[in-house]
This record gives C-alpha cells, structure tokens and sequence, in this order.
C-alpha cells in the first residue's frame, strides 16, 4: 500500500502533525511519500491508495496557500480516492476543515476521518499519538 502524506506548515505545529502522519502510515506496512504542499509531485501523489493532507487555519479559516494552490491543482482528480485531513489552529472551531472536507467529498472522494484531525496550536504527545493513529489507517 502506497500513502502520501502532503503538507503546508507556516509555524511547524502542522509540520509535527505531519511527521507523526507519515511515522503512523510507514509503522503500518505502507509505502510513503511524504511532502509540503509546495513541492509534491501531483502525479506521484495521486498514485497513493490513501491520500493524507494537511493544512493550519490560515486568516478567516482557509487553507494555507501553498495547500490551497496543491488542493486545487489535484482537486478534479481525486474521485474514488481515500483522503484524511489534519491541521493546526489557533481560534476559531474548524471550519477549514469541514470546508475542505465538503471539497474533498463533492469531487467524489471519501474522507476517512470525518471533519478531519485538528490540533491547536503544538501538537502535544497525545495529539502526536491521534497523528500516528491517522496515519495507520487505511
């Protein structure tokens, strides 16, 4: 099994949930691919059975950029594929994240992880342990 685990972190708190993502999914047996939103290979990335996605809560609760400009570019190919989303926030009550899993399910694709795994602000050992959880689904 083959996971990918893409990234955009601008205080490294998303970064750490991402770490643990990727610790998870090779601890399960998988095959990773593991980058920031600003330098995955779109098709490297859709060639994964689970795709795992992660951005911080950025302004008014919106992606990241380098997350938002990933998204959209891979957004109208992933029908039929698994997908987890995570990410780090400050305020707010996740929003991002229920937006970007309406996103995800509207083009057909399944969101394994309901609303999406969030943390506020660093990731603490507890949250790094739902991380590596996260990342051994399949």
């Amino acid at each position: 099994m083959k996971k990918a685990v893409v990234y955009a972190s601008t205080t490294g708190n998303t970064e750490a949930m991402a770490l643990a993502v990727a610790e998870g999914a090779k601890d399960s047996g998988a095959d990773v691919v593991l980058a920031t939103a600003d330098t995955a290979d779109a098709a490297d990335v859709l060639s994964a059975d689970v795709l795992f996605l992660g951005s911080p809560a950025m302004g008014d609760e919106v992606l990241e950029d380098s997350m938002e400009e990933f998204f959209t570019k891979i957004e109208g190919s992933i029908s039929g594929k698994k997908v987890a989303l995570f990410g780090s926030y400050d305020w707010g009550d996740g929003q991002w994240l229920r937006d970007w899993a309406g996103r995800v399910s509207s083009q057909g694709a399944t969101v394994i992880n309901g609303e999406g795994l969030k943390l506020h602000l660093a990731p603490e050992a507890d949250g790094l342990e739902e991380c590596k959880k996260l990342g051994a689904q399949n």
